[in-house]
């Protein structure tokens, strides 16, 4: 397959580029370096240096080769600076997440893949499980939650699985 990862040069996301390439699959990370790292995209995979807010970059990218699936990690993550900083996070974490779906639809992709977080869930003393209550308390978890809503919509209306 080959696979788009965005925010790939971060932790989770340049861990699962290396495992795709030792699987055999074709990765392209695309990054803008804001909190990963170029040292962190493994060999053999093609790396892009920009950031999701530009969308021409991001529709020339899906639109310039074949993607099988998007992976996408890229995302601020601070839950307390989403508190004194919402717009950041809302723009950042769900509105770029939002254009890089409907890029990703637009191009014939049908898998993607969207790293979330336990923060969409209610606090609980209980260990969580997807069946848990949501009820983000930061901006951070409700960008999350908002984007894994946009993703059931989508795959109603286009079958972006």
């Amino acid at each position: 397959m080959n696979i788009l990862i965005s925010g790939g040069a971060g932790y989770i996301g340049s861990a699962t580029a290396e495992a795709l390439l030792t699987a055999g699959h074709s990765v392209t990370v695309y990054d803008s370096l804001s909190s990963g790292h170029r040292g962190a995209v493994p060999a053999g995979a093609r790396f892009v240096h920009a950031d999701l807010a530009d969308a021409d970059k991001g529709k020339s990218v899906l639109t310039g080769e074949r993607f099988d699936a998007v992976m996408h990690f890229a995302a601020a993550i601070e839950a307390g600076e989403s508190m004194k900083e919402p717009g950041r996070f809302f723009e950042n974490n769900f509105v770029n997440s939002l254009r890089l779906m409907e890029h990703a639809m637009r191009s014939g992709v049908t898998r993607f893949v969207f790293s979330s977080t336990a923060a969409v869930y209610q606090s609980n003393d209980e260990p969580l499980t997807e069946d848990s209550p949501l009820g983000p308390t930061n901006v951070y978890g409700q960008t999350k939650l908002m984007t894994e809503q946009s993703l059931e919509w989508y795959q109603k209306i286009h079958g972006l699985h």
